[in-house]
């Protein structure tokens, strides 16, 4: 079957750490076993207080509630492309690719749920819709994560590992000839929660970390409830965050700076711990990347041992909300995009839902 070789994409991501959602215009172009891309427009829509709090709570609400909500957060994001495409006169569209928002992720019990109907987007925008990447993966037996490896092995393949820290650390490198990836630990989703204390979305440019003390029972804990779970690489989620690491930090008698600066110093041991330590070029994108702080403590706990390369503000805003973009690519050509090496799936698989195809 002959495909077409030039995309033109909007990718729709929200993470973990609740800042808004990113849209990213994008075009892709095959020539010969080569993709490239190009960011045309970008731009993230924060969340305003309710839609924060309905997307916070979203797990706490029952079934027919959460199934309404599900349909009018894809409403929402519908509308989002809406006025994202009139704010910058984009007319072309082949179709968007949307990640969603991440109410569950239980893997290990066999399901995940990303809030956002895409039926909902395609009827608000008329545009086809790429959507629910995960599922299939998880109904292979994989972890469902993380997606974003294929877009680094077939977009960034110029770098030994990528480094996302965003509301939580992942990284993907070649090992032993195929593409690895796995979750380290919570980032931005555990310094925007600690941050909020202090009555602040996030700790700009680990400004307050930076002005506490590291305390050495606090990271011990933590780094006792990384090292359990480090062989198994699990996908990390929500979940895991409120029963494991909400509860030490709610817990502890310790200042918000104190606390800021132990989970930063927790984030630059656990990364530098997960990469091969073998001069690797490592390019770093997400929120965490713009956190002078943690960058300063991650190149510090490195040394000689890694490179950190740190893209323009674009990409590392903006990486994942691409990678879905391309994703949304392989799907609709029925390639693979999503891989069983990196999720632990039986096989691999061209993972998503078409809407109005």
């Amino acid at each position: 079957m002959l495909y077409q070789t030039h995309y033109h994409v909007i990718g729709l991501m929200s993470g973990t750490s609740l800042d808004g959602v990113d849209l990213a215009y994008c075009t892709f172009t095959r020539n010969k076993n080569t993709w490239r891309y190009a960011v045309q427009q970008a731009e993230t829509v924060g969340y305003d207080r309710a839609w924060r709090k309905r997307l916070e709570t979203a797990h706490q609400i029952p079934g027919e509630k959460l199934i309404q909500l599900h349909v009018q957060y894809g409403q929402y994001l519908g509308n989002l492309v809406n006025r994202f495409c009139s704010r910058h006169a984009i007319d072309k569209v082949d179709f968007i690719a949307s990640h969603g928002h991440t109410v569950y992720h239980q893997p290990d019990n066999g399901f995940t749920f990303q809030l956002g109907d895409g039926n909902a987007i395609h009827a608000a925008t008329n545009k086809k819709v790429v959507f629910n990447f995960r599922s299939l993966d998880v109904a292979r037996g994989g972890q469902g994560a993380p997606l974003v490896p294929v877009g680094d092995h077939l977009l960034f393949d110029d770098y030994d590992v990528c480094l996302n820290l965003g509301g939580i650390a992942n990284c993907s490198m070649i090992h032993q000839k195929k593409r690895v990836a796995f979750d380290i630990c919570f980032v931005n989703m555990l310094l925007n929660y600690l941050a909020e204390q202090k009555g602040k979305k996030y700790d700009k440019n680990g400004a307050l970390a930076s002005t506490g003390c590291v305390d050495k029972v606090l990271l011990k804990k933590l780094m006792t409830i990384y090292a359990a779970i480090r062989k198994a690489r699990p996908s990390l989620g929500r979940e895991f965050f409120e029963k494991q690491i909400k509860p030490l930090f709610e817990h502890s008698p310790l200042s918000v700076s104190d606390k800021l600066a132990t989970a930063v110093e927790s984030m630059a041991y656990e990364v530098n711990r997960a990469l091969p330590g073998k001069k690797e070029v490592v390019l770093c994108t997400g929120g965490g990347a713009l956190n002078s702080y943690l960058m300063y403590r991650l190149l510090d706990l490195a040394g000689d041992s890694a490179t950190f390369i740190v893209p323009d503000e674009s990409l590392i805003k903006f990486k994942e909300a691409v990678v879905f973009a391309f994703l949304g690519v392989l799907r609709v050509r029925n390639e693979i995009n999503c891989l069983k090496s990196v999720t632990g799936a039986t096989r691999d698989s061209s993972s998503g839902l078409l809407a109005g195809f």
